[in-house]
């Protein structure tokens, strides 16, 4: 059984072939950070040099040589250094690139129902958001850390050069520092990490949600205390970070920096007990002088240190929840997918239960729509009257029985001939922020004007267009150009019918429309479903009154099928549904507020 890679290896698997340019950035890193001590070396010699002639400083003649050295060593650190970083940076942005690449394109592949469970906060926040933060893990941290690296091995060389004393001292506060770092990233610290990425996902997903209804807060005259989930997010996410940054991490935060920024604390009491036994002072001089300017460099490496371990945890965090984007279920092809005889549709005992729900949404459900006929879901609300029309398309897949269209199970065809032969309208219904001949082009994109043009006129959107001020071409959203869901409705109608699928699948077609829209969208719907298979879903009971068939869903069974007048007669359910209906329609408001 093979090891699985760890996080940077995962993240290095999206890089591609430029994974190659990272392990030459951090290898230019350390390089650089070890010619990085030439400076302090040089410093040494000088120190040596003049202690040595002292005071006749004018013998001490290969200072000069020193300086030069000295800079030389500088120049190359940084050029070397800055190379390391361009390297790093494009085997980054490459692994950013490709990570949004890939969660975007396996949520183009997965079923459409996923979209049901998951918010778009928090998917944007995965597939942007979290790709993000790996890349400063892979463009800086990492070099960093190979610098920080290749800096501990060389200091521990030199420490122990030219006084193994001296550079014992100086190594006492290192070691405090990394058994401090590993207290607050280890364990508990890793937990923390996984809460906070969490808390932070939550929050975006719930402020997005906030942020959608505003307008709602805003006519109830609100703040965004109202909003609970958003504001439990933030108060979650305040006491996470309060927790983990004062009760868990002040006491050893401070020790930490104390010690690694005092390092003379450590190394002058040393020197003092050294000094009064050594047989050449001169020499012990220039090596404290070195040490005592080299220790410099200790809280830089700490800090470059510490700063990794808290980019890897978030970074393995962030990778974890791509992961999680990436193994979401797929619609896959079928390897040898068959094509449909017809355009039926049947459902033959079909059962469906949500991924989490502990009763099914749907359970042992039959009926059939005829090519070319319309069949119509009614039912209380809850009933599964759009889980068993999510079906059709694949939104879910059927965990018991079989969905089939032309009398081949859905889960034979090839997903993009289904969506080809499928167009269905949502209750609820979202236009992209384009122009409106685009955003009735998105069912057909190879279209002509022309067609879109007369797929608007179907769909009775002609007085839509004439209103606007530049007509189809007016983009939604701009310059005040907003539209009433009713009108919306038409346009998702237009598109349905630009695509000209066989089958088509209406979700409550009707809802948010008014009277006159209502009149209107009844005449959309009447030629979209000519001569298509029709399976609709209504809450308006006379919409769907001279459908061929009716099926009535109560608790996710079919509690009775016929036509209207076959149900009504029956006296069930849907005879009191209509009951109900009627009394409804004949409420009118008579006079001082009263109710006839």
């Amino acid at each position: 059984m093979s090891k699985q890679p760890g996080p940077v290896g995962r993240l290095l698997a999206f890089a591609g072939p430029r994974r190659a340019l990272t392990y030459l950035g951090c290898a230019l890193s350390a390089v650089s950070m070890l010619l990085s001590f030439g400076p302090y070396v040089c410093i040494w010699f000088t120190a040596r040099d003049l202690i040595a002639v002292a005071p006749r400083w004018s013998a001490a003649t290969g200072i000069g040589a020193y300086g030069w050295r000295a800079l030389g060593f500088a120049v190359a650190s940084i050029a070397l250094y800055f190379a390391g970083l361009m390297c790093t940076h494009l085997a980054a942005f490459r692994c950013a690139s490709n990570m949004r690449k890939a969660t975007t394109a396996h949520l183009m592949r997965t079923s459409l129902g996923y979209f049901d469970s998951h918010a778009s906060g928090a998917l944007r926040r995965v597939v942007d958001g979290c790709a993000a933060e790996t890349e400063g893990l892979l463009a800086h941290k990492l070099p960093d850390t190979a610098g920080s690296i290749a800096m501990i091995g060389g200091m521990l060389v030199i420490f122990f050069v030219f006084d193994w004393r001296l550079g014992l001292a100086c190594l006492v506060p290192v070691a405090i520092s990394f058994a401090c770092m590993f207290y607050m990233m280890g364990g508990r610290g890793m937990d923390f990490m996984r809460r906070y990425m969490g808390s932070l996902v939550k929050m975006n997903k719930t402020g997005t949600e906030y942020v959608r209804g505003i307008p709602v807060i805003k006519v109830f005259q609100q703040t965004v205390h109202s909003f609970r989930a958003f504001r439990e997010s933030i108060e979650e996410f305040t006491r996470l970070a309060q927790d983990y940054a004062v009760t868990w991490c002040r006491n050893p935060q401070s020790l930490s920096l104390t010690v690694i920024n005092g390092v003379a604390v450590f190394l002058v009491p040393v020197a003092l007990m050294l000094a009064p036994g050594e047989a050449d002072p001169a020499r012990f001089l220039a090596n404290f002088t070195f040490y005592a300017i080299f220790s410099a460099v200790i809280p830089t490496a700490m800090t470059r240190v510490m700063f990794m371990s808290d980019a890897l945890q978030s970074a393995a965090d962030a990778l974890s929840r791509v992961e999680e984007v990436l193994a979401a279920p797929v619609i896959d092809a079928p390897a040898v997918p068959r094509t449909p005889a017809g355009n039926d549709v049947a459902f033959d005992h079909v059962s469906f239960t949500y991924d989490g729900a502990e009763e099914p949404a749907l359970e042992d459900v039959s009926f059939t729509v005829p090519a070319g006929g319309t069949v119509a879901l009614v039912g209380p609300s809850g009933g599964g009257k759009s889980t068993a029309a999510s079906l059709v398309p694949r939104f879910w897949d059927a965990s018991a029985g079989s969905v089939r269209v032309g009398g081949v199970d859905v889960r034979d065809l090839d997903p993009a001939d289904l969506m080809d032969r499928v167009a269905f309208v949502f209750q609820a219904n979202r236009l992209f922020s384009q122009s409106i001949l685009e955003n009735v082009r998105a069912a057909r994109p190879a279209a002509t004007r022309a067609e879109v043009m007369a797929a608007l006129e179907a769909a009775q959107c002609a007085d839509i267009v004439e209103k606007l001020p530049q007509g189809v071409d007016t983009v939604v959203g701009t310059d005040g150009v907003y539209l009433s869901g009713g009108e919306v409705q038409r346009l998702m109608l237009a598109r349905a019918i630009l695509k000209d699928a066989p089958i088509v699948v209406l979700d409550e077609a009707t809802a948010f429309a008014d009277p006159e829209n209502e009149v209107l969208i009844q005449r959309a719907l009447a030629r979209l479903s000519a001569g298509r298979t029709t399976l609709m879903i209504a809450h308006r009971l006379s919409t769907v009154r001279n459908a061929d068939r009716i099926v009535v869903l109560d608790h996710g069974r079919v509690a009775e099928q016929g036509t209207h007048d076959e149900l009504v007669a029956a006296g069930g359910l849907y005879a009191r549904m209509w009951a109900d209906y009627e009394q409804a329609v004949s409420w009118r408001i008579t006079s001082a507020g009263e109710v006839a």
